[in-house]
């Protein structure tokens, strides 16, 4: 007996000592990572300073103020040379990191880049301009983080294809961004890089997975960045950021994801983000071009119909200012409001239209992709990692064992208490237990998508605007409300193009109007949105617009609409 206690008091030593081995390994693999980030700061500062010195009379406020097309009109023309806009944007870009953690690193070899556009006899769309890419797109010689300690020992062989498209155009790719651990949040922190905070608020998210992107462009540090989206990863930051934003149909501008988080029913699609729907609509035009369907054979070879997006024809236009899900901040609905009446003055004919069967696309359709496996794959990425504590109501949930999360959806269900149905929406997943149901679970995302087409064709609808979430929330709340983005994930679901434009901010008589927000049911969850957004005077307010699979062209002519109508009040 003695020896038996012996050698299991032997092996739980054995084991305490294991684990702790192996956080101290984490630990030092994330302070090496951090060490790096810092000395590539140091040095980008430290070539920005020569620069300044060699070059002391660069109208740097004049230069950061031009926007994307007047400031490619003058790098074609020459009146502004790609040197000086380079390191006028990484000064700037140190200044916005500084305040709100957006960039993961800085990229040297982008004056290679600089020297290399400036070798070739013709001039790219984007000849000149600074772009800054978020964390996980591949850059020759650079990591795809993903925010997990687990890729920290992989670096990119070559550049993806989106970046030597980009390159190919004569954009300069700068900096690297930062995003939340494993990119399924819509906050922007991970364990290694830290949180990345709101440029307009340092209380407030950027948003997120692409938190870094929404935060540098909206300080100011760049005027044109590449973001993802499989939720709201796109719409988000630039709803919370006041940017404008698109997400294309998935397979327009098409990539892969390195970790194993890609499914393919609700695919994951890349997109700009930038100021202004102009600079929008200037890049997916430099993208959509021979070089994008010769490097990717499986991406359509449909170029930008500039026909498309410069037409001033009458638009029919649906519209709902709620899902019937999860009710918004007045605020965004407000704003939904004004921009119909704003439509229906310039002549535009409005619809009423009502989403179908939302509950059951959040949980039955979009959060059962990603949980199919009980969220098995998901919880595998963080292996020998630590997580992330605005993950960790997630990843709790995640780690019920199923025959619980049964037994518990069993006993309350019929209760059909509002706040005991959103629990088991979101901690309870069902999963696909045989590949039967996985077949049935495809064959439904289908379905849904051909009824919701055909509701939009009886309407004889155009485009469709509605609302998104926002205003910014304050940081650590995204990971309590993952039900909340019901707004932009419908459109992942769809596979529509939707797209992101400010339209206003938060007035005083919007935070009155807060203090009495009930929600569905004032239950916690709709309480905890309220903390989440309240104390946001003067932050970014603003509306989503939709049109049908490969249409992007007519979703950004629409959102050119809203944006001037907006500016025109």
């Amino acid at each position: 007996t003695s020896a038996a206690l012996a050698l299991l008091g032997g092996s739980v030593a054995a084991l305490v000592v294991w684990k702790w081995l192996g956080k101290k390994m984490i630990q030092k693999k994330m302070e090496e990572a951090q060490r790096t980030r810092d000395e590539g700061m140091k040095k980008m500062a430290k070539a920005v300073q020569q620069f300044r010195e060699k070059v002391p009379s660069v109208q740097t406020d004049a230069i950061l103020s031009l926007p994307l097309l007047e400031l490619t009109g003058r790098l074609q023309e020459g009146s502004l040379s790609p040197r000086t806009v380079l390191y006028t944007y990484l000064e700037k870009a140190l200044e916005v990191t500084q305040q709100t953690n957006c960039v993961r690193h800085f990229i040297p070899e982008c004056e290679e880049q600089l020297q290399e556009i400036q070798r070739h006899k013709e001039k790219g769309l984007l000849y000149g301009i600074p772009v800054s890419i978020k964390d996980h797109i591949g850059h020759k010689g650079h990591l795809a983080t993903c925010g997990l300690v687990q890729c920290l020992g992989t670096v990119m062989e070559e550049d993806s294809v989106l970046v030597k498209v980009l390159k190919r155009q004569g954009a300069i790719p700068f900096a690297m961004t930062n995003v939340p651990q494993s990119l399924f949040s819509y906050d922007c922190s991970n364990p290694i890089f830290g949180q990345t905070l709101n440029p307009f608020n340092p209380q407030k998210s950027p948003g997120g997975s692409s938190g870094g992107e929404g935060a540098l462009i909206a300080g100011g540090g760049s005027i044109l960045g590449i973001g993802s989206d499989i939720g709201g990863s796109i719409r988000l930051p630039s709803s919370f950021c006041g940017l404008c934003g698109i997400k294309p149909t998935a397979q327009r501008l098409r990539w892969v994801l390195a970790l194993p988080l890609q499914p393919c029913s609700v695919p994951c699609a890349l997109g700009p983000m930038a100021r202004d729907v102009d600079s929008l609509a200037l890049c997916m035009k430099a993208l959509l071009c021979q070089e994008m369907f010769q490097l990717d054979p499986t991406v359509p070879p449909i170029p930008f119909n500039e026909q498309v997006y410069s037409s001033s024809t009458p638009l029919r236009v649906g519209y709902y200012d709620t899902d019937g899900y999860f009710p918004l901040p007045p605020c965004m609905r407000r704003a939904v409001r004004e921009t119909r009446r704003a439509l229906q003055a310039a002549g535009h004919q409005l619809v009423p239209f009502s989403p179908p069967w939302i509950p059951h696309v959040m949980t039955e359709l979009f959060l059962k992709t990603f949980f199919a496996d009980g969220g098995r794959t998901w919880l595998d990425v963080f292996t020998g990692d630590i997580v992330d504590p605005g993950l960790k109501p997630q990843v709790n949930s995640c780690k019920i064992p199923r025959l619980v999360k049964k037994l518990l959806a069993l006993l309350l269900k019929p209760l059909q208490f509002p706040l005991l149905l959103k629990l088991i929406d979101v901690a309870m997943i069902s999963t696909c237990r045989s590949v039967k149901e996985m077949w049935n679970h495809h064959h439904q995302i289908q379905a849904y998508r051909s009824q919701f087409i055909t509701q939009w064709k009886e309407l004889q609808l155009d485009v469709v605007l509605c609302p998104v979430l926002g205003p910014a929330f304050t940081t650590g709340y995204p990971g309590k409300l993952l039900t909340a983005i019901s707004s932009t994930m419908l459109y992942n679901v769809l596979n529509f193009p939707a797209g992101v434009v400010p339209v206003s901010t938060v007035t005083e008589a919007d935070e009155e109007e807060l203090k009495l927000y009930k929600g569905c049911c004032d239950d916690p969850w709709d309480r905890t949105l309220k903390q989440a957004v309240s104390g946001a005077l003067g932050l970014p307010v603003a509306v989503q617009c939709v049109a049908l699979p490969w249409q992007e062209e007519l979703c950004l002519r629409f959102m050119k609409e809203v944006e001037t109508l907006s500016r025109d009040k």
